[in-house]
């Protein structure tokens, strides 16, 4: 069983990935490889704040939901 790397590792590699093609230094054929590496790097990232959102926004509604029974109670 794989696990997916942590947000902030994915992040870090993800940064440090731009600063190297920043460089310019890179033939084409490793410039492209690592460019689709940046690719699924962002995509992770992304899948991570969406799973992060969609936890706030539940713990957001359970809230709203036990505020709601408490005013209906009193």
């Amino acid at each position: 069983m794989s696990e997916t790397p942590d947000f902030e590792k994915t992040l870090a590699e993800l940064e440090a990935l731009v600063q190297q093609m920043e460089t310019g230094d890179l033939p084409l054929a490793k410039a492209m490889e690592e460019f689709e590496r940046g690719i699924k790097l962002t995509r992770q990232c992304q899948a991570h704040l969406e799973q992060a959102r969609a936890q706030v926004a539940a713990l957001l509604d359970e809230s709203e939901l036990s505020e709601e029974s408490s005013e209906t109670s009193d």
